[in-house]
């Protein structure tokens, strides 16, 4: 195994996974939720690359480790990679938010390959996480759930319920990981409802803790290795993130958490994508 193509090949998936979102969003007046899938695109190709089993040949495989975007409103995200495993083709990303399209605003379990179940009403993911990874070692089942949850998302108060729960019953099989771009839909989360220190509450509620630099693919994965040893109680990942990153015009950009791109914008953001892509493909040469 040479490590050093592995993580770049990562990189890729996550590159590509960012030019999907661009993709989907499109110039001609869409709009998209840009910001959060891409500060949580290095994650979900780590994840779906290198983590989990999963099948994309066999979406109910038995066995299979699952992935909750709690945040549901990024699951444009997830289709990206989806597509891109081969879970469905690529072509069906063109028509994503479009009446008939099995590819929707928020997650749909029924219509969608690959997808666990339907989130988007915010803060309810980690509940049905903690649901379904409990089922899991009562059936004796050697797999892991991994939820992702956004830093805006904290304020709701189920998200800690369903911490204090799953602390209380030591799912040590569930992965939670926090989207910390400090950005949510009308401005910074630290003047909305500000939820630092992070690290502190999640302690507090009987977790396992580990802040992690969200957009630097080797740390993220050999985190998700050493998380694997953690017995006896659930897991939350601090991934600090930038809200858009990759996307020069939308980093940090607060109207990008569900924003649309002019021509140029859009322009601009595929040539950057691609332009780094090139360079990562040279790299593994």
């Amino acid at each position: 195994m040479n490590k050093e193509k592995d993580i770049n090949k990562l990189k890729i998936l996550a590159a590509n996974i960012r030019k999907n979102v661009v993709r989907m969003v499109g110039h001609e007046g869409h709009t998209g939720h840009v910001g959060g899938s891409c500060s949580s695109a290095d994650i979900v190709a780590a994840l779906y690359g290198y983590k989990m089993k999963h099948d994309p040949n066999n979406p109910d495989l038995e066995g299979r480790d699952k992935f909750i975007y709690s945040k549901g409103h990024a699951a444009i995200a997830q289709y990206a990679v989806l597509a891109e495993l081969g879970y469905f083709p690529k072509e069906d990303l063109k028509y994503t938010k479009t009446l008939g399209c099995h590819l929707q605003g928020h997650p749909d379990r029924i219509k969608t390959p690959g997808i666990e179940v339907g989130t988007g009403s915010l803060g309810q993911g980690l509940s049905i996480a903690f649901g379904l990874a409990l089922a899991m070692k009562l059936n004796n089942q050697d797999s892991k759930v991994y939820c992702v949850i956004g830093d805006g998302e904290l304020a709701e108060g189920q998200i800690w319920e369903a911490a204090m729960a799953s602390a209380n019953y030591n799912v040590d099989n569930l992965i939670g990981i926090v989207d910390k771009n400090k950005l949510q839909a009308t401005g910074p989360v630290a003047e909305r409802m500000a939820s630092d220190p992070i690290d502190e509450k999640w302690k507090a509620f009987g977790w396992n803790v580990v802040e992690i630099d969200g957009h630097n693919m080797e740390e993220i994965v050999d985190t998700l290795d050493k998380v694997d040893n953690v017995k006896g109680q659930p897991t939350v990942i601090i991934a600090n993130t930038v809200k858009g990153k990759g996307i020069s015009c939308a980093e940090n950009v607060v109207a990008f958490h569900n924003g649309s791109f002019t021509k140029d914008q859009y322009d601009q953001a595929i040539n950057e994508l691609d332009e780094l892509i090139a360079e990562l493909e040279a790299e593994n040469e």
